[in-house]
């Protein structure tokens, strides 16, 4: 990757994460922890990777995604703001009375979401049936979804990826935001879904593990998408709170919102990474 492309996906990655903050101060609550680990691979994948146009969200040959760990609405809509969905300023708006952007994703009502999601583990069972669709129909649109590693203790998340792995689905690409920290604590102290990288390969998957917040590590990941005969998992270890600093691996801002001295400090820590990116 050229050293300017990797300066500019970090520059966007950076305004996601500030877009992620300034929704959930505003809002007083949601779950800023995941959104922010997640950042620089919704980044990639929206910025980079994926077939989207904000001009034409329903283009039947678009790219599909499907936020599986739907708490994680924040990240989701920093992307398609920063993207040009929808404007940036409807960020403000987030969990409000009215507004489109409630605490779990709508396809309904919010421009280039694919999925309504939030319950856990059924996101990816609707992925696969995108991406059996696709193989049903003679489609060339490929499939993302993102779980969170706390979500795999679903057992849902199993049947589908058997099911996917049975169809040969190499068109589903499957993403876990392994940040190790969920509402309770760690993964591995509440129900350890680890090994995970070998679960999935017992699944029938192919899978590769990365630092998913190093850009080097995601363009190699996903230069492989489409290229094997079995659905893909990517296992992408990062860290809770990214980019801030009081929130890095801090399991109480699973689910917590800043206050105004606590927002005020992330957005100048943000605010500083952007700068020293220009």
């Amino acid at each position: 990757m050229k050293k300017e492309e990797l300066k500019e996906l970090q520059r966007i990655a950076t305004k996601i994460r500030m877009g992620i903050i300034e929704g959930v101060y505003n809002a007083k609550s949601g779950h800023p922890g995941g959104s922010l680990s997640a950042a620089d691979i919704m980044a990639y994948l929206y910025f980079k990777k994926m077939n989207v146009n904000p001009e034409n969200p329903k283009d039947e040959a678009r790219d599909r995604f499907v936020l599986s760990k739907g708490h994680a609405a924040p990240v989701l809509y920093s992307t398609l703001a920063n993207r040009g969905f929808f404007d940036v300023e409807l960020l403000k708006t987030l969990r409000k009375v009215g507004s489109i952007l409630q605490g779990h994703p709508d396809m309904k009502k919010i421009p280039g979401v694919d999925m309504s999601s939030g319950s856990l583990g059924q996101g990816i069972s609707a992925a696969t049936g995108m991406a059996l669709s696709a193989k049903h129909f003679g489609n060339d649109f490929k499939v993302y979804a993102l779980l969170g590693d706390g979500e795999i203790q679903e057992g849902q998340v199993w049947e589908a990826a058997m099911f996917a792995a049975h169809k040969k689905l190499n068109n589903l690409t499957v993403i876990v935001d392994n940040n190790n920290l969920q509402i309770d604590g760690t993964v591995a102290e509440v129900n350890s879904p680890y090994p995970i990288v070998e679960k999935f390969e017992a699944f029938g998957f192919e899978t590769v593990e990365i630092d998913g917040n190093d850009f080097e590590q995601i363009e190699e990941a996903f230069s492989k998408v489409g290229t094997f005969d079995k659905p893909y998992a990517i296992i992408a270890k990062t860290v809770k709170g990214k980019g801030v600093s009081f929130m890095e691996n801090q399991v109480g801002w699973h689910g917590s919102a800043p206050n105004e001295e606590q927002y005020t400090q992330a957005m100048a820590e943000l605010a500083d990474t952007l700068a020293g990116l220009n």
